[in-house]
């Protein structure tokens, strides 16, 4: 048994390792897909405004466009040329494209060497926010991309429009010195930001006549229950590659015990998670149940496709994920072995019955990925504004959110709904897949993402019921809103976290397999201080005050 906890260790500090090297990069992952983004009213349009650009425009020129191929369509279309919306996103603004796109997965390395070349295309799409080191800023001074202030306000009527109606979403879509610096993937609903959380066999529940469990008690009686009477040999299991227990970024069974993965609000102070005794608390409990065989004995190096293989399996009947890449993957693979089979989103864990918990996943309004940046380079300013403001005009906000009328959607009183092309497609590809041929809706993009989107995406209602049952946190107390370091804290910050997010895995991943006794935790606390925990808490505070003064 130890020499396989120190098999599993070695292999997960390796890949944790690994990805704390890589700049991460947020693109059109098949997590975006579960995400929706908003509108300017439920269900409604963006108002084109008074001076807004006639479609299509009269365009001799070809423009660059640098971005990931949509990953659902990984496997499907070999380039964006190949693809429907693109094809026609052309032929709708009459600005013609050339698409440059790096390898599947390897959009930050490929955009380094891309600066570096000094060859740049006319508009970059990235995480600029989140995954550029140093931030938009940097970007900005470095001479890769504009700063679009003078440029939106005089050719991005419709964006203008929409930041000036909604001041909220404005605050996140500029630097703290008030830079606009890309045209931005807004979800334009508060259902939208939900899309995330535990996920449990409902009917292995009522063969069991358990309730769903509420408290971290009830889901260890569940997952005993699981594993006794279900044969569940991994009865809990996660995707912890690169990061152990790390359950998506939410570190949803640790909010349970009052603290978080990362950094969080507590009354007014910023906190750091893992230096906390809630995280003591986690890594304790987590470590009984992994020694009773509750938890997934390779959790250390499960990945998607292993967590995919358990779930198919009823090997696992616990697990947190997304409503459409989970429950709708799962649903379909779990009832063809299993007619009775049933999955359900479960509510945050929380320690007292009634209580509500205090984290869960929620992302801003301004989400990462599809934010699109005009190169300082470019000789075509002014057509490719036009071009991606299309998207929050009217027109542009239902292509991209339902694609062509009478081909990807059609209105039924009112509202438009897909039609059996993405829905249920004739070559049998998935409903994510499908939609990614036809519209942006159900990944990101330069646009408002429209809840109309997702309530058709989300099929099932099993899958409507888990967005509305993880909706109830008191994540909005305590999540930290997108706030920057200035280009100089960036480059600090990045250096301590690598070092602080290693210290972080190594303790969370011993004490769980009990290479070290759980009473090891005070001994990383000294460790965090060498690293400069604190200072890194001192930058996350400079970054909120500026945040909150923009």
């Amino acid at each position: 048994m130890k020499k396989n906890r120190k098999k599993m260790f070695t292999m997960l500090v390796a890949t944790s390792l690994i990805g704390s090297l890589t700049v991460a990069c947020t693109s059109n992952t098949p997590t975006a897909v579960d995400t929706a983004s908003p509108k300017a009213t439920t269900g409604g349009t963006t108002a084109p405004n008074t001076t807004a650009v006639t479609y299509p425009l009269k365009s001799d020129k070809t423009l660059t466009y640098w971005g990931e191929l949509p990953g659902n369509l990984t496997g499907v279309k070999a380039a964006h040329a190949d693809v429907p919306f693109f094809q026609d996103w052309q032929k709708k603004t009459g600005v013609p494209l050339k698409f440059l796109a790096p390898p599947t997965n390897q959009g930050a390395q490929a955009l380094n060497v891309m600066l570096a070349s000094g060859d740049l295309p006319d508009m970059i799409e990235f995480d600029w926010q989140g995954a550029f080191p140093g931030g938009p800023e940097k970007a900005i001074k470095d001479g890769y991309i504009l700063k679009l202030n003078d440029t939106i306000d005089k050719f991005a009527p419709n964006l203008k429009k929409y930041l000036k109606e909604h001041p909220d979403v404005d605050k996140q879509v500029k630097t703290d010195n008030g830079s606009y610096y890309s045209f931005p993937f807004i979800r334009g609903d508060d259902y939208l930001r939900v899309y995330q959380g535990p996920i449990i066999r409902k009917d292995w529940l009522d063969d069991l006549g358990l309730p769903v469990p509420q408290t971290i008690d009830e889901w260890y009686t569940t997952l005993k229950a699981f594993k006794e009477k279900k044969g569940a040999t991994a009865a809990f299991s996660v995707v912890s590659v690169p990061r152990p227990f790390n359950e998506l970024g939410n570190g949803a069974f640790a909010g349970a015990f009052g603290v978080t993965r990362d950094f969080y609000i507590d009354n007014g102070t910023i906190k750091f998670g893992p230096a906390e005794k809630g995280y003591k608390d986690f890594l304790a409990t987590f470590h009984k149940w992994y020694e009773e065989g509750l938890i997934d004995k390779n959790f250390a190096t499960a990945d998607g496709k292993a967590l995919d293989a358990n779930m198919a399996s009823g090997a696992t009947g616990v697990t947190v994920q997304n409503a459409g890449g989970g429950i709708g993957k799962w649903q379909p693979l779990i009832t063809a072995k299993d007619p009775k089979g049933v999955l359900i989103g479960a509510p945050y864990p929380v320690l007292k019955k009634g209580d509500i918990a205090m984290y869960g996943q929620k992302d801003p309004a301004n989400s990462p990925g599809g934010m699109v940046a005009i190169t300082a380079s470019s000789k075509n300013i002014e057509t490719a504004a036009k071009l991606l403001d299309y998207g929050y005009s009217e027109e542009g906000h239902n292509y991209f959110n339902f694609g062509t009328e009478g081909v990807s959607y059609k209105m039924e009183n009112g509202y438009p709904k897909y039609t059996d092309l993405v829905m249920k497609n004739p070559d049998k590809l998935a409903p994510a897949q499908a939609l990614s041929l036809y519209v942006r809706g159900n990944y990101n993009g330069p646009f408002v993402q429209d809840k109309r989107y997702i309530e058709q995406y989300l099929a099932l209602q099993t899958q409507r019921d888990a967005v509305s049952t993880w909706q109830k946190t008191d994540v909005d107390k305590h999540k930290l809103p997108p706030i920057t370091a200035t280009p100089e804290e960036s480059t600090e910050l990045a250096k301590i976290m690598t070092d602080l997010n290693t210290l972080v895995d190594e303790m969370t991943l011993k004490i769980i397999l009990g290479t070290e006794p759980v009473d090891s935790f005070d001994k990383y606390l000294e460790k965090f201080k060498s690293v400069k925990l604190s200072r890194a808490i001192e930058i996350k505070k400079a970054s909120l005050d500026r945040f909150n003064k923009r």
